[in-house]
């Protein structure tokens, strides 16, 4: 059986959903969650992505014509760090995004 987490979830299933809702659901998970290193560790990343994506969006929206060329590159390629993050996260893996994890290692401790 599964090591449980904040709501009685496998610790796994709680590091997943952190990343459902970005910084909504990363934050419950970091509220709910006082204990577990590994779930913590999921749902700052999953803020952290958040931020990180919110603010390459607003910066490629007010560069004019190269930026809003970018804009569905810098959309794909977040949603693929955010899906390759959720199945890491399920799989048990304390999987570091690039530079966003190694961010989130040392300082979210």
């Amino acid at each position: 059986m599964a090591e449980k987490a904040g709501l009685g979830l496998p610790r796994n299933t709680m590091a997943a959903l952190a990343y459902v809702l970005g910084v909504m659901s990363g934050l419950v998970v970091l509220m709910v969650e006082k204990d577990d290193a590994y779930v913590r560790y999921h749902a700052l990343q999953s803020v952290a992505l958040s931020v990180v994506w919110l603010g390459g969006w607003l910066v490629l929206m007010v560069i004019p014509v190269v930026g809003w060329i970018l804009l569905p590159f810098w959309g794909l390629l977040m949603f693929v760090l955010w899906l390759v993050a959720i199945v890491k996260a399920w799989q048990g893996e304390r999987f570091r995004l690039p530079i966003i994890g190694e961010y989130v290692a040392k300082y979210g401790r």
